[in-house]
């Protein structure tokens, strides 16, 4: 008796080691992963610094002008409109304010893309999981029963019926 509380003792202090070491694991790559992130928040504050104070610097004839756009080709993502939707409409005026720069556009394409696939992959992974199939086989056998009861039930009715009908008849 005394060696299974023992052993039960032990086992505890084992199970809150491990526990203690993986939150420590965890603390740690948290601690990590918000250094990482603050380093790279501070990297991103100093390219936007740069590329603010870019846009006003000096030519060489010595005139401050801001930066000349680059060319931009502006491309219309047109997708397929949706019931009362007034504005996918494809009209000349509703393509014009919608118009975005090629990269935005190519990207938004992907985007869209991907996310529709990833759905598209978790329905179908869904679909064939065998506690949804066999969910779905024990619902139609279940409905299969119950119209198999319906039609002898309006069967029978439907005898009784015949039935009765003869009777006042004769």
């Amino acid at each position: 008796m005394d060696v299974a509380l023992l052993v039960c003792a032990g086992t505890a202090l084992v199970a809150g080691l491990g526990a203690l070491l993986l939150a420590s694991r965890t603390r740690r790559a948290a601690r990590r992963d918000l250094e990482a992130a603050r380093a790279e928040g501070a990297e991103l504050r100093r390219r936007l610094d740069e590329l603010e104070a870019g846009r006003g610097r000096v030519t060489p004839t010595g005139s401050a002008r801001p930066a000349a756009p680059a060319a931009v080709t502006p491309s219309v993502p047109l997708g397929l409109p949706d019931d009362g939707d007034p504005d996918h409409s494809v009209g000349a005026a509703a393509v014009e304010g919608r118009a975005l720069p090629a990269p935005v556009f190519t990207d938004m394409v992907l985007r869209e893309s991907v996310i529709r696939l990833a759905s598209l992959t978790h329905g179908v992974r869904r679909a064939l999981n065998a506690e949804t199939r066999n969910r779905v086989r024990f619902e139609m056998r279940r409905e299969v029963r119950r119209a198999r009861k319906q039609r002898r039930s309006d069967m029978k009715a439907a005898l009784r019926r015949m039935q009765a009908e003869e009777r006042e008849a004769a």
